[in-house]
């Protein structure tokens, strides 16, 4: 859907109508592009008192081909940043569209035990949030709070929460900013998340906060950064159109091998999304008891790496309103078809050990919406899925975790009346409507091999909404 306001203010007479005018001026994302480097530029890096994740950020700039400055005024001294191979100096702050502006600025917290030791935080961004440039990264790296082994540690580590979602406010400019807890012993397992988070691919993810923690299951399976999806089979629900046709588009992109189940009224559009894609269309009723049988049965064979629980439904009217028959129908198709499938896919092997679950959760379901206590209670019951069965799979490698869309700009939301829609669209951080890529591009994250660490997790694709936030 065409948002006619960001694109007239991004026009030479938009702008400078909105900047005589006082309006603001959403920019324009910069998102993945195949044609065009993931990653350039320069970028700042801070610490805080004995940082653990200095190598893990080395390791990381030098796999991207970034160029790093390890920024002195954040307590990364001379001698600490030499050791671990990163260039020292200070960031002087560039005039906007400067050649010099920064790409990304990371600073590692993760040795901060205390809320005396949180001043090298304020002295890093203080001297170079200015020179990041537009859809500029911020990420901060942390432990977990709860694995703290004093509570002046743990209250130090929550605080990170606090700064890295304010920054995210403060930035602008098509900036995100997100907080990484890293558990001891986990290391080498951030370098898919830190990758997604520096990408254009995280451009409408901001606020988020993500744990990684060990590994389960068997060893990680080797895979190429340009398609690391190669030889994995996906299965994705609601696949004909919209959102559902992005992800399997961008998992296709990925190498895997894609297999589409919509309603069997869908049936044409399903089949021809997935000839496109060189994938397989099944057209399957998710909702109808004997369709996790039948989906099992049509897997059986090769068996599955991915699942994405995508398809979905809402039938809106407040409680008082609401038939039995429409709050029934939602609660069964956006929650109790993922759990029925998933149990056959799970007690018959069928979905291998190492694989990946990821379900399509919503705003909804974190802050509650007006008229759709169906929809958000069934969204809500989605990321109660995930935390509970997270432990269940972790022995099997097997990851779960969720993406929460906010205001995305779809046929759905294009029918929402235009004063709601435009209030959907403006309230977060970038001011603007996501678009399905951006989900698409979030879940192809969690669903990377080398994402095993990540598990149990909500990730929300809001630009940072400030509903429920």
């Amino acid at each position: 859907m065409n948002d006619s306001y960001l694109n007239f203010v991004n026009s030479p007479f938009g702008a400078r109508l909105a900047r005589s005018l006082g309006l603001p001026k959403p920019e324009v994302l910069r998102r993945y592009r195949a044609d065009r480097p993931e990653f350039d530029g320069m970028v700042a890096i801070g610490a805080g008192r004995e940082p653990h994740l200095l190598d893990t950020l080395a390791t990381l700039v030098t796999s991207i081909g970034v160029t790093s400055v390890a920024h002195g005024s954040a307590g990364l001294w001379v001698p600490l940043a030499n050791r671990h191979g990163l260039m020292t100096g200070r960031f002087e702050a560039a005039e906007a569209g400067s050649p010099g502006k920064l790409t990304a600025l990371l600073f590692d917290a993760s040795g901060i035990e205390d809320s005396t030791q949180l001043e090298p935080l304020h002295g890093f961004f203080h001297d170079t949030l200015r020179s990041l440039g537009k859809c500029g990264r911020i990420i901060v790296l942390g432990r977990p709070p709860e694995a703290c082994t004093t509570p002046r540690a743990w209250t130090a580590q929550r605080a990170l929460e606090g700064l890295t979602r304010s920054l995210g406010k403060e930035a602008r400019r098509g900036v995100t900013a997100n907080l990484v807890y890293v558990a001891q012993g986990a290391e080498a397992n951030t370098e898919a998340t830190l990758r997604f988070f520096l990408s254009p691919r995280s451009a409408y993810v901001s606020g988020q906060v993500v744990r990684i923690g060990s590994a389960g299951g068997t060893r990680l399976p080797a895979f190429d950064w340009q398609q690391p999806l190669a030889g994995r089979r996906a299965v994705v629900t609601g696949a004909a159109r919209g959102i559902g046709a992005s992800i399997a588009s961008v998992l296709a992109a990925e190498g895997a091998h894609v297999i589409g189940i919509d309603i069997p009224s869908a049936r044409e559009a399903l089949e021809s999304t997935m000839q496109q894609l060189n994938g397989t269309a099944l057209a399957f009723d998710i909702a109808a008891p004997e369709a996790p049988a039948h989906i099992a049965a049509a897997l059986d064979e090769l068996g599955v790496d991915i699942v994405v629980h995508n398809a979905g439904i809402t039938k809106d009217k407040t409680i008082a309103k609401m038939t039995d028959a429409a709050w029934q129908n939602v609660i069964d198709i956006n929650l109790g078809a993922q759990e029925r499938i998933d149990d056959a896919l799970l007690a018959g092997g069928i979905l291998r050990d190492g694989g990946r679950i990821v379900a399509v959760s919503s705003i909804s379901g974190i802050a509650g919406n007006l008229g759709q206590t169906n929809y958000a209670t069934s969204k809500a019951g989605v990321i109660g899925r995930v935390q509970s069965m997270a432990p269940h799979l972790h022995a099997r490698g097997i990851t779960i975790n969720a993406v929460a869309p906010g205001f995305i700009e779809t046929q759905m939301t294009a029918k929402i009346p235009l004063a709601i829609r435009e209030a959907g669209r403006r309230m977060n951080s970038m001011s603007q409507g996501g678009q399905p890529v951006d989900v698409a591009q979030t879940i192809a994250w969690l669903a990377h091999p080398g994402s095993a660490g990540v598990s149990g997790q909500i990730v929300r694709v809001c630009g940072q909404s400030l509903i429920g936030a």
